[in-house]
Order: C-alpha cells, then structure tokens, then sequence
C-alpha cells in the first residue's frame, strides 16, 4: 500500500499537497507520466522511501531530498511548471489496485482523526477492505476518454525519423511559477495527433515503396518461368508437327 498516489482524469498522479493552503478543495498534484526521466525517478525513489510514506504531504518529503545533480526537486517541480492545481473532488486516490477513494472524502476523514475514535475506525476499515470503492456523487465531472500512448520502436521496414525517432515529444512544461493548464495539455495532445498523421503518410509512402520492390523482384522469376513453358509447348509442337509429316 502506497501513499501520495492517484489519478486525474485517468491520467496516473502523485499528490504534493493535498490541500492547497486557504482553498482546502483543491490540491496539487505532477502527472507522473509527463515528468523527464531524472525528475521521475527522484520523486518515485523519495515516494516509496519511508520518510515519503510518513509524511502527511509528499511535498514535505521532497523538500529534504536533494537530487543526483545538486538541485532540490520540489523546487524543481514548482520551477519548471510541473505542479498542477486541481479540485480534490477528481482526483481518486489509488493506494492499492484495488482500493479506491476521492481525494476530498478522505482528507475529511484525515481531518476528522484528531477529533474522535470514530474517524479512525473508519480509516482502518477503509485499508482493511482494499476492495471498497466510495459513492461517487452525481456532480462529478465526466472523465476524458483514455488514449493509448504510441509505442515508440520503428516498425520494420519503415524510415528513418518515423515512429521511435522523429515523434519523441519535449517533455510538456508550463512556464516558471506557473502549474499546468488543460489548454496546455489539449495543445500537446494536438501537436501528437499533427504528427501522428505525417508519420502515417511516411508509412504508407514506405509500404508502396516495398510493394513496388517486391514485384520488380518477382518479376524475372515470372518472366523465366513463362519463357520456360513457351519452350516446352514448341518443342512439343514441333515434335506433332514432325510425326504428322513422317506419315
């Protein structure tokens, strides 16, 4: 079981802030997927570690560690436009596979700890029973389809700087002191799918190249075959021709 790990619209998250400070319904959170590889694994390895576990905020884990190359990566994060402010209501907490619960329900619960005994049962009965899944309300927003992401290897055959070279994407960053915006993401998204295309019309260029290949190959053994059964039926000819004329 793991703390600090969600989703957002389908799309996988890990919780900096679970409140943000005078706005106890919304919260920060950095799309996991989206971060460069460095930055990844920095934040995954303090996660998982147990000073990330204990910490009520991940934030507060992050802000002690210190990366490979010298630099803090909270404030890296913050620096480079990672963090980005969403209502609590969508985020879904995903502490196991199985187990499932809005961000805002159980920041309430945790609220509610140090107030009585009951809040607590409640919060141990929830981990017990890793298959409960909280009512959604009937004002939570439609979430976005899921889109796959494009494996990225050159299919065989293919040109260069197609599928694997030329569609490696910058990773997608907001603006110093900024967070990510849906705008910014929709524009991503849109600059994928302006690739995509070009890149299927290179393939499908690439495959009429082959085929053309393959039938200019084809052809002198086609050629030779029906040159061959041209001689065969003369020469059977000649010989009818010949036996006719003996008689």
């Amino acid at each position: 079981m793991l703390k600090h790990i969600a989703k957002h619209n389908d799309r996988k998250a890990v919780i900096l802030y679970r409140q943000v400070p005078n706005e106890d319904h919304m919260c920060l959170v950095v799309y996991s997927d989206l971060l460069p590889r460095v930055i990844h694994d920095e934040v995954m390895k303090c996660l998982e570690s147990p000073v990330g576990q204990q910490a009520d905020n991940l934030s507060e884990a992050l802000f002690r560690q210190i990366m490979s190359d010298g630099r803090n990566p909270l404030e890296v994060l913050h620096k480079e436009g990672f963090m980005k402010k969403v209502q609590t209501s969508q985020v879904i907490v995903t502490p196991t596979p199985q187990s499932q619960i809005r961000l805002d329900e159980l920041n309430n619960l945790l609220n509610e700890m140090s107030k009585g005994k009951d809040a607590i049962e409640r919060l141990a009965e929830m981990d017990k029973n890793l298959g409960m899944q909280t009512k959604k309300r009937d004002n939570t927003p439609p979430q976005r389809p899921k889109q796959a992401r494009p494996e990225r290897v050159r299919e065989v055959g293919a040109p260069r700087g197609s599928r694997g070279e030329a569609a490696e994407l910058p990773p997608l960053q907001a603006g110093p002191d900024s967070v990510l915006s849906d705008a910014d993401i929709a524009k991503q998204q849109a600059s994928q799918a302006v690739r995509f295309r070009a890149e299927a019309k290179s393939l499908l260029a690439e495959a009429d190249r082959l085929e053309k290949e393959a039938a200019n190959m084809l052809a002198p053994v086609v050629t030779a075959k029906t040159k061959a059964t041209k001689n065969v039926a003369t020469k059977k000819t000649s010989t009818k021709k010949a036996k006719a004329a003996k008689v």
